[in-house]
C-alpha cells in the first residue's frame, strides 16, 4: 500500500506544491482546509497530473475536531505517514504587541499551537508502531526572530516551535522524524502574499522579504523528510538557526 501525506491548512501556495513533490514520488495526498470548493479544484489540478487525492474540509482552529478529521483519512486511506502542518492564509494577520491581548492570543493559539499538537498526538501513536514516518510544521520567521509590529502569529508559532524541537528530541531511535520549515520570505501564489500586499494599512512590507517558489520549499520539505539530518530548515537557507 503507498504512503499517505495529509498536508493540513492545504493552499495554493506552499500547500499544494507540498502535495504534488510527495505525490510524484508515489504518495497519495490528503488535502485539508476549510474550503470544500478549493480543495476539490486542488484534488483536481492533482489528479490531472497523475496524483491520487482527497478533499477533506475542516476548520483547523477548533482543536477538538482533529480525532473525527484523523479518523477520516485512515478511512479514505488506510493510513497516514506523514503529516505537513501550515495553514497560513490570508486571514491570520500579525498583531503590533502593543495591541496584543489575551483574546487575540486565544483565538491564535487554536490554529497555530493547540490544533498541530492534537494532530500529532493523535497521528503518532501509528507511525511510531510502524517505526517510520514524519511530522512537519511550516512557521514563519517571527517564531525565530520577533519584529516590531509582527507580533501575535510570531509568539504562538514560537510555542509550536519549542514543542516541536523538543518532540524532535523524544523521537530520536523511533524512525519516526520531525521537522520544522521556517519561511523568511513571500510565498508567490499563496494567500498569505495576496493578503499582505492588498492592503495600504497593513504593517507589513512585503518588499522587505524575498519572494519564495513554492516548489522550491516543497523540495526542502523531500530533502528534510529523506535526508533527516536537521530538526528545522530556513529559506533563505542561510537564516537556519544553528544549535548550540
Amino acid at each position: 500500500m503507498s504512503k499517505v501525506i495529509a498536508v493540513l491548512g492545504a493552499g495554493t501556495g506552499l500547500g499544494v506544491s507540498v502535495a504534488r513533490r510527495f505525490g510524484r514520488e508515489g504518495f497519495r495526498v490528503a488535502l485539508v482546509a476549510r474550503r470544500k470548493e478549493r480543495l476539490d479544484a486542488l484534488v483536481e489540478r492533482l489528479a490531472a497530473e497523475g496524483i491520487e487525492a482527497a478533499a477533506f474540509p475542516a476548520d483547523l482552529s477548533d482543536p477538538a475536531g482533529v480525532p473525527a478529521l484523523v479518523a477520516a483519512v485512515r478511512e479514505r486511506f488506510g493510513r497516514i505517514d506523514v503529516v505537513e502542518y501550515g495553514p497560513i492564509g490570508g486571514d491570520v494577520p500579525f498583531v503590533p504587541a502593543r495591541d496584543l491581548d489575551a483574546a487575540t492570543l486565544t483565538r491564535l493559539s487554536g490554529l497555530l499551537l493547540l490544533t498541530p499538537v492534537e494532530v500529532f498526538h493523535t497521528v503518532l501513536p501509528e507511525l511510531t508502531e510502524r517505526g517510520d514516518g514524519a511530522l512537519l510544521m511550516t512557521t514563519g520567521y517571527s517564531a525565530v526572530h520577533p519584529m516590531p509590529h509582527l507580533s501575535g502569529v510570531g509568539p504562538v508559532m514560537s510555542a509550536a516551535r519549542n514543542y516541536l524541537y523538543s518532540l524532535s528530541g523524544e523521537l530520536t531511535g523511533t524512525g519516526v522524524y520531525a521537522g520544522t520549515l521556517t519561511v523568511a520570505a513571500m510565498i508567490t501564489g499563496s494567500e498569505g502574499a495576496e493578503a499582505a500586499t492588498a492592503s495600504p494599512d497593513s504593517p507589513f512590507d512585503p518588499t522587505a522579504f524575498p519572494v519564495a517558489d513554492p516548489a522550491e520549499l516543497a523540495d526542502l520539505y523531500w530533502d528534510m523528510y529523506t535526508k533527516r539530518d536537521r530538526v528545522e530548515q530556513a529559506y533563505p537557507v542561510e537564516l537556519t538557526p544553528v544549535s548550540a
